[in-house]
């Protein structure tokens, strides 16, 4: 690479050819004289004329300079020159690339990759050496450390190993990192930001100033990034909440909610106002569902920042019944005091039943204990424990109680024969008292026909009549309360079936309860013990494994009696806590307002958006043009040989000429054919150098029928077609090296002109940018699905955790949209995730995941494979990007790195290669049992 101030020669060695020039100069300044045409006239009149020597004419200089020109562009043309108007640093020492990789950096990743590689090949082509330093700190939980002076290529390598980290930024501790690089000559720093403000952006850019001249690369208007807050729950309603940083246009995106299947529970739209920066949206869930809601995300956004988790604070509160083995609930269920409080209790609330232990073990809102519920004095010790530390415990009066009170009450029972007795009769049942202005149930209405026939009265004390939240029309309470260290002791002074009253009958007993449980705050039997990290998001939002720094999260984070939320960074990843017992979710946007965009910056910064420097490749203008120069030379020759009156011919009619104007007219048309040859040639340039030519020919059909080759289909973009043969070319080495199959060179398919018969698999990857097929193209693609051809679609974007399945039909990841506009027309069934058993997870090695450059993308596979197919998937679609993990040079080595990374990954990656290979090759032999009880009485003998 040669670089000439704002150009660059991608083949400096052609320009060795100008050496030449002087000769060429010398030869074309003699010319032989052209021959002349005499017709001869009698022989007596030749007598008398005069012999002249002819000596060599000079060609004229213009015409020299003329050819000059020509060579010398066709000379530079070859060299391929690249013309990049920014092309040139404003200072003489190295390029340090600092790069914003928070959570804000996710929504335009592939940009700033695109961004950043472009200023590489920059400061490769001015020889300069480059420094990386990121501001998120690392996954490891170690300092922000910048890089050494790397070379291009390493620089290069380094980049594409980068990835967001599902954490903020902390951009004070990279500048006090910076601080510490030193160098000969001011440096270029380009500063690749997200465009958030952490409150340190104004400090953080003038800090950048003293290594040398700072330019800020951003997004684009509209492209920046977005935040999803969990949802507010005003008024019983779930609110979706979505802000970004700057006011813009209006412009709408779709919240999507899934179980932990990935099932869609939920898809709403959700639309920002013109100049607005926050938009809003009731999430329309039913009750049943929102207890099975796990994920909620924006579609089509990949980011850490756009995703909420729920676990059980966010789903109908937990109530624990205790339950008895002498209950009547399965015998004699109207009876049962469980059986009513199940009705009522139930479509509200999720229920858990069973002894007191077990009950406690898991995060609890309130516990119910019924009058039959037996409770040792280990049982009550523990349920008082539990109740200090902020349980509300709902307990029903009966016979036990009024028999033997115990000090599991909030008042004091009323001593003499009612208490030992338990019961007070009336000749007339009592009704319930309207309820006052500071009880608990203010508002509700009280049914004229509930009655009371028993219940256990209260002692009277200074302090009862502030502990009363209900009462019977004669005043006496019928529901007391007193608060128990951080919990609440609640005590309704009846039966929760109809032994002592009718209120279990009435909309009224379930209005109640539901206050009660509303009114709790829950606790988890294991609220002290610290919760370990269970999965984790990375930084486009995908669940993987907690990196290695995570630690658990401490007891006051669970419950709220810390000072302040947990703050996410590399020792509290955003994603799930917990154990068997308890499962707790570290939101990223929790407590989150709004996002603050960066402010002006300090004169003598340049900002940018964020988008690739845009090169001109030259090589087809120069040598168009310089064919255009050629023509012309022609012509010029032509007339000073005194040859061209014999070509105006050509414009005159047939028969006017004779042969010679025949043969002149053709020569014309060669020529001209001859330079619109050269001029397609010249402007197809080198985009046509796309791995090895698709069988278009006979012989290469030959090639593609006689020997066993995987193919690739080409999306128009030479990088991810080359990414593709790569790819293929290494899988098909693994499988010559560990399996029978013998593939050679892999081949580019182009749907529109190629036969898709000869090959068993097809590789396709997902471009934004490739075209659609036309009609002609997708008949074809529907007869090869239809007569046992496999297709692997790779959206390369694995952007999303939970994936869904709208209409029954791909997976709604963001790659996906580009994909539902390919398949339209082709039929596809209906998908599921690879189940387990699968004969893609034992075709040829057993395996669990099926990892590519990426790790935790979900496989599909057809639902019921069709018997055309031999019960093989036709279609498969992944998301990992698997080509870029196969893909190695001609050494034989990786070409990219595996993210999150280690070589198990890319083993694992070379592996589901195999499989699928042999799944393609040999269908679903290994799933036929019928040869079974064979091949083991065989083993046997």
């Amino acid at each position: 690479m040669l670089s000439v101030g704002a150009f660059a020669f991608a083949a400096p060695w052609a320009l060795a050819a100008l050496a030449g020039l002087p000769l060429l100069w010398w030869l074309l300044r003699v010319t032989p004289p052209a021959p002349k045409l005499l017709r001869f006239p009698a022989i007596r009149l030749l007598f008398g004329l005069r012999q002249d020597e002819q000596t060599p004419a000079r060609t004229p200089l213009w015409l020299v300079l003329l050819r000059m020109a020509i060579a010398t562009l066709v000379i530079v043309g070859l060299a391929r020159p690249v013309f990049n108007p920014g092309d040139q640093f404003a200072a003489a020492g190295p390029l340090v690339l600092v790069v914003d990789d928070g959570w804000a950096a996710a929504r335009g990743w592939p940009r700033r990759v695109a961004a950043m590689d472009a200023l590489i090949a920059r400061a490769q082509r001015a020889g300069k050496p480059v420094v990386v330093v990121t501001t998120a700190p690392p996954a490891t939980g170690g300092p922000l450390t910048p890089s050494k002076l790397l070379t291009a290529g390493a620089a290069r390598a380094l980049v594409q190993a980068l990835q967001p980290k599902p954490w903020p930024v902390t951009r004070d501790k990279a500048l006090a990192a910076l601080r510490g690089l030193k160098f000969d000559n001011p440096a270029n720093v380009m500063w690749i930001a997200d465009g958030i403000d952490d409150g340190n952006a104004k400090n953080f850019v003038n800090g950048l100033t003293f290594l040398g001249p700072v330019t800020v690369m951003e997004d684009a208007p509209g492209k920046g990034a977005l935040a999803l807050p969990p949802p507010g729950t005003a008024a019983g309603r779930l609110t979706g909440r979505l802000i970004r940083p700057k006011p813009g246009k209006a412009e709408s995106f779709w919240l999507r909610g899934t179980d932990e299947r990935g099932r869609v529970l939920l898809r709403q739209r959700i639309a920002f106002s013109a100049g607005a920066r926050t938009a809003e949206t009731v999430l329309p869930l039913p009750a049943e569902l929102r207890n099975r809601l796990t994920r909620l995300e924006v579609e089509g956004i990949a980011s850490a920042g756009t995703v909420v988790l729920f676990d059980e604070r966010w789903r109908r509160r937990p109530v624990g019944i205790i339950t008895a083995a002498t209950d009547k609930a399965q015998t004699r269920p109207l009876l049962s005091e469980i059986f009513y409080l199940d009705r009522a209790l139930g479509p509200y609330a999720e229920l858990r039943k069973g002894p007191v232990r077990t009950l406690l073990a898991r995060r609890l809102a309130v516990l119910v204990v019924a009058d039959g519920s037996i409770l040792t004095p280990s049982d009550r010790q523990a349920v008082e424990d539990w109740m200090t530390r902020g349980g509300t415990v709902l307990r029903f009066a009966g016979p036990r109680l009024g028999q033997k009170p115990d000090s599991l009450t909030p008042v004091a029972l009323r001593a003499g024969n009612r208490a030992l007795g338990g019961a007070m009769s009336w000749t007339k049942p009592a009704r319930l008292a309207p309820f006052t202005a500071d009880s608990p149930f203010a508002g509700l209405t009280v049914p004229t026909d509930v009655v009371v026939f028993r219940q256990v009265l209260a002692q009277p004390t200074l302090d009862l009549p502030n502990r009363t939240w209900a009462r019977l029309a004669d005043g006496t309470p019928l529901v007391t309360a007193a608060d128990r260290g951080r919990g609440r002791l609640i005590l309704v002074h009846t039966t929760a079936n109809t032994e002592w009253s009718n209120l279990a009958l009435s909309g009224l007993y379930v209005e109640i309860l539901r206050r009660v449980v509303g009114l709790s705050q829950g606790v988890s039997g294991a609220a002290r013990r610290a919760l370990p990290p269970i999965t984790s998001l990375d930084g486009f939002g995908r669940f993987t494994d907690p990196p290695t720094a995570a630690q658990p999260l401490a007891a006051d984070a669970q419950t709220g009696a810390g000072p302040a939320r947990p703050r996410v960074g590399p020792t509290r990843p955003p994603g799930f806590y917990g154990n068997d017992t308890a499962r707790l979710a570290l939101n990223l946007a929790a407590g989150m307002k709004q996002l603050t965009a960066i402010g002006d910056f300090p004169a003598g910064v340049k900002a940018l958006d964020m988008a690739a420097p845009k090169e001109a490749d030259l090589k087809a203008v120069l040598l168009a043009f310089a064919l255009g120069l050629l023509i012309l030379d022609l012509w010029i020759g032509l007339i000073l040989r005194g040859l061209a009156p014999e070509f105006w011919p050509f414009l005159r009619a047939p028969g006017e000429g004779g042969a010679a104007v025949g043969g002149a007219r053709a020569g014309a048309a060669m020529i001209a054919l001859a330079a619109a040859a050269m001029i397609a040639l010249a402007a197809a340039g080198p985009a046509q150098a796309q791995g090895k030519a698709s069988p278009a020919t006979d012989a290469q059909a030959m090639e593609a029928t006689f020997d066993t080759r995987l193919a690739y289909v080409l999306t128009g973009d030479s990088r991810v077609d080359e990414v593709s043969r790569a790819g293929l070319a290494g899988l098909s080495e693994t499988l010559r090296t560990r399996t029978s199959v013998e593939p050679k060179a892999p081949l580019a398919v182009d749907l529109e002109r190629d036969e898709l018969t000869f090959f068993p698999f097809l590789y396709w990857p997902i471009t934004a940018t490739q075209p659609l097929p036309s009609r002609a193209a997708r008949d074809k693609l529907a007869n090869y699905l239809r007569t046992g051809g496999m297709i692997l679609f790779d959206t390369r974007d694995q952007g999303s955790g939970g994936l869904g399945m709208p209409e029954g039909l791909v997976p709604s990841a963001p790659g996906a949209a580009k994909l539902r506009r390919i398949v339209e027309g082709l039929q596809v069934p209906a998908l599921i995730p690879v189940p387990r058993g699968h004969i893609l997870t034992k075709a040829f090695y057993l395996l669990k995941s099926f990892p590519g450059r990426w790790s935790g993308g979900q496989l599909w596979v057809e639902k019921e494979a069709g018997h055309a197919n031999d019960g093989v998937s036709s279609v498969i679609i992944g998301s990992n990007d698997f080509a870029a993990a196969w893909a190695v040079d001609s050494a034989g080595q990786p070409l990219y790195p595996v993210v999150p990374g280690g070589s198990r990954q890319r083993e694992m990656a070379h592996r589901f290669g195999v499989n699928l290979v042999m799944y393609a090759l040999t269908g679903n032999y290994k799933s036929d049992q019928v040869h079974v009880p064979a091949i083991l009485e065989r083993l046997g003998q």
